[in-house]
């Protein structure tokens, strides 16, 4: 939970909106986020049946981290002189992405405690403030923020422009409703011909559009990318039989499925190390870095993990911008 007082919240709340992740549902509705992402992206994660309130965790796990003199040295010195980051956070799924309680106001979410607890390892105050999924990276490389959340994936592409701090593994995943006759995604033709449903601006949008070019080449209609930006439209969407498959994160899928009646988690596809995203040549990843290696050693790490229910995202240490995993 985003409750320690060493985070301050520039909120652009609009709070008309915030029911909307718990009552936008049809029969039963939703980020991706980055994992999203979130992507692995950020924007897909899942929401709560109709007439039946997701079960939000808000269980403390970071308000005991203390600060570690030895990662917080490797802050720039300017940074430790500020003593506060600017942090862009993607708010629009739900658990484990980051939304909003009931209150409208307290941002809950695995990124939201992995932030809060790196920022108390390292000594210093976030001031975080809400922006778009996609706005994020292109956000960092012009400076307005100094590291983001939403779930983002490490992938070959924004290491070229970006750099990365991982704490996390997910990856990309299928889900579909019940009746489906998909079992499991191997193969992108095996979407031709269908609606798939995406959050916008994500990697799992980039990479459906990189892959549609198979279907053609196996004499078989294309498939139909669709894309929300709204979280919960995607799942309606899938729900109304608008569309027949979302793609989305791994950990966000799963807790979908088991908030909604009617739909089924079909499989993993690829992993993708989820990360703090960085601009380029940021002199703040050390620090960072061993700020989750700390959480990982001092137990942290895995209350954070198992507070969410994504114990077999974790990883073994932290890496600064590692190529991205090869299926």
């Amino acid at each position: 939970m985003s409750t320690t007082p060493r985070t301050r919240l520039r909120t652009r709340l609009h709070a008309q909106r915030i029911p909307a992740a718990f009552a936008l549902i049809t029969a039963a509705t939703l980020t991706l986020t980055a994992c999203g992402s979130g992507g692995g992206d950020g924007g897909a994660g899942g929401a709560a049946p109709a007439g039946k309130s997701a079960k939000i965790p808000t269980t403390d796990v970071v308000s005991a981290v203390k600060k570690d003199e030895a990662a917080a040295k490797l802050l720039p010195a300017d940074v430790r002189a500020k003593g506060s980051l600017r942090l862009a956070t993607s708010v629009g799924g739900t658990p484990p992405g980051t939304t909003y309680l009931e209150d409208g106001k307290t941002l809950v979410g695995q990124d939201v405690d992995f932030a809060d607890a790196v920022a108390k390892v390292l000594g210093v105050e976030l001031d975080r403030e809400e922006a778009s999924f996609e706005a994020i990276l292109p956000a960092l490389d012009s400076g307005k923020y100094d590291l983001g959340t939403g779930n983002f994936g490490v992938t070959d592409e924004r290491r070229k422009t970006l750099d990365f701090v991982t704490y996390i593994n997910d990856g990309q995943g299928f889900a579909a409703r019940k009746d489906s006759e998909l079992t499991k995604v191997t193969d992108f033709t095996q979407l031709c011909g269908l609606n798939v449903a995406t959050g916008a601006g994500t990697t799992f949008e980039a990479t459906l559009e990189d892959n549609k070019h198979l279907c053609s080449k196996a004499g078989k209609e294309p498939y139909s990318v669709k894309t929300y930006a709204d979280s919960s439209a995607i799942w309606s969407s899938l729900q109304q039989g608008r569309t027949d498959v979302v793609m989305s994160t791994i950990n966000g899928l799963r807790y979908a499925v088991k908030q909604q009646e009617g739909v089924k988690f079909l499989n993993e596809f690829h992993r993708l190390d989820v990360g703090f995203a960085f601009k380029k040549g940021t002199k703040l990843a050390p620090a960072f870095r061993a700020a989750v290696d700390q959480l990982i050693k001092d137990g942290t790490y895995e209350r954070i993990l198992k507070k969410w229910g994504t114990q077999p995202s974790a990883i073994k240490k932290s890496q600064i911008s590692p190529p991205e995993i090869k299926d």
